[in-house]
């Protein structure tokens, strides 16, 4: 099966937030499996072409006031050929999206209808048939479109799958910016109404695609609902017979507490001793008491709403102090994100020696949480699918999450199921409801090594491989194809 990945991002190459790792890890799960994987990026300036190798192909792609030249090149990887569209609009610019996370370029749509374009012009260039031409996220929203709208046979039989990785962002931009485009208009690439009507990207791939995925089956659900629909929730559940929700992978190698090379101890699920030496040093590092029976949360988050900060901070006590007041526990958080959470946190922290705040990103320090504390907290408003549970499961850390998209899908409550548990699930979105939970983790924690140690041996079976992945992907792929 020929499988053409078009993404704004894809590790290890561009990154900015977790499709980059979806993009890059299924591609290699599929190519695995014996399909033939071929992923479109733009070449950003931060992206070192220097070892990559020029593509014969040189092309005019139209927008309305000019013709604009684009070339290509190329590297393999795993298995994988990764082809980057070179255009000024991206080579001549660090950032992928923005300058920063909240200055985006002004002109996106122009960007990525080029990428869109790119994509076709090359495969046809390549002689290449693709049977399923994936889309990623908002800014492959056109693809679909363009490929129901392309006249040429070379894509008669290419079908368009479009994967949505959060509902949250559709690139949406006014009605006379997809004039610039060269975009034939459709009244269904538009959201809103009469003068508030704007062309959505996101949208546009969710009307003509062929098939919908998105990254989990509870938040495939959650987004047919006004709660989470985002104002797509009537299309959603028009298209829900077209709509898988595939759960997300991690990779083995990386997260991997037997090999880690963050870590100085390391375990397994049949050797655990290395996971209290970890925790030990875990302490020490964090500036909290080394001492292996006081019941160690974490959290690694973006400080923001959306990951339930807000409710775990309001009031005075706010839940945070009340659990570390009422409680023998301690607890790690490491972020950064919104200045005035990162300064309740860090006066928290001051008054409360069993509480370690460090504003800062780090993948050591996220690889050794991971690995050393008992319990991962994770309280979101929504998460589509969520890594951290995925990584706390492949380190034998309990986590502690809200019952919502993929946090739903890949634990299971130790009080519904105390013989399968792996973790606790909550339903409330309040102080009070992450405060319960984490009273129920901790009562979990009491019984004893024995239990504790068998939990985490069932958490660190939980099959997170990509490869459980990429066959539910190709299953989607192939029913595309026939039609169904």
């Amino acid at each position: 099966m020929n499988i053409c990945m078009v993404s704004s991002e894809s590790v290890p190459f561009s990154k900015s937030g977790g499709l980059a790792d979806v993009v890059g890890a299924l591609s290699t799960a599929l190519a695995s499996l014996g399909e033939d994987v071929r992923v479109v990026l733009p070449l950003y300036g931060s992206v070192d072409a220097s070892s990559f190798l020029e593509v014969p192909v040189i092309g005019e792609l139209s927008l309305l006031d000019s013709e604009e030249q684009v070339s290509f090149c190329q590297t393999n990887l795993n298995g994988v050929a990764y082809y980057f569209l070179r255009h000024p609009f991206f080579t001549e610019r660090k950032g992928i999206y923005g300058d920063t996370s909240f200055t985006p370029y002004a002109d996106n749509l122009r960007r990525y209808t080029l990428l869109n374009k790119g994509a076709l012009f090359l495969c046809k260039e390549l002689d290449w048939k693709v049977d399923i031409m994936h889309c990623h996220d908002w800014t492959c929203g056109f693809l679909p479109y363009l490929l129901k709208t392309e006249k040429d046979k070379f894509f008669h039989d290419t079908k368009s799958l479009m994967t949505i990785h959060n509902l949250a962002y559709q690139g949406e931009f006014s009605r006379l910016e997809l004039l610039c485009c060269d975009v034939l208009p459709d009244d269904r690439m538009f959201s809103g109404n009469a003068s508030s009507k704007r062309t959505n990207m996101l949208r546009t791939g969710l009307v003509f695609a062929d098939k919908l995925t998105t990254v989990s089956p509870t938040y495939a659900r959650e987004i047919q609902t006004k709660e989470y629909g985002c104002n797509l929730e009537g299309l959603l559940s028009e298209r829900a017979h077209d709509l898988t929700g595939i759960i997300n992978g991690i990779d083995y190698e990386e997260w991997n507490p037997q090999t880690d090379p963050f870590m100085n101890h390391h375990f397994s699920a049949n050797q655990q001793k290395g996971k209290a030496l970890t925790k030990a040093e875990l302490q020490a590092e964090f500036g909290l008491e080394v001492d292996e029976s006081i019941p160690l949360f974490s959290m690694i988050s973006r400080l923001a709403e959306q990951k339930g900060f807000v409710e775990l901070l309001e009031g005075s006590p706010c839940a945070l102090e009340e659990m570390l007041q009422t409680h023998a526990m301690q607890m790690i958080i490491v972020g950064t994100g919104d200045h005035a959470l990162e300064k309740k946190l860090v006066e928290i922290g001051q008054r409360h020696d069993n509480l370690s705040v460090n504003i800062l990103f780090s993948n050591r320090a996220a690889h050794l949480l991971e690995a050393g504390s008992d319990f991962f907290l994770m309280p979101s408003r929504y998460e589509p699918c969520g890594l951290n549970q995925l990584y706390s499961l492949r380190y034998g850390t309990l986590p502690v999450a809200r019952r919502t998209g993929g946090l739903a899908d890949s634990i299971l409550d130790l009080d519904e199921n105390p013989e399968a548990g792996t973790g606790i699930l909550f339903d409330s979105m309040t102080g009070r409801g992450i405060l319960e939970a984490v009273e129920r983790a901790l009562h979990w924690g009491s019984k004893g090594k024995k239990t504790m140690q068998a939990i985490r041996t069932r958490c660190k079976h939980w099959d997170s491989t990509w490869e459980r992945s990429a066959r539910s992907y190709r299953s989607i792929y192939e029913s595309s194809i026939r039609g169904k």
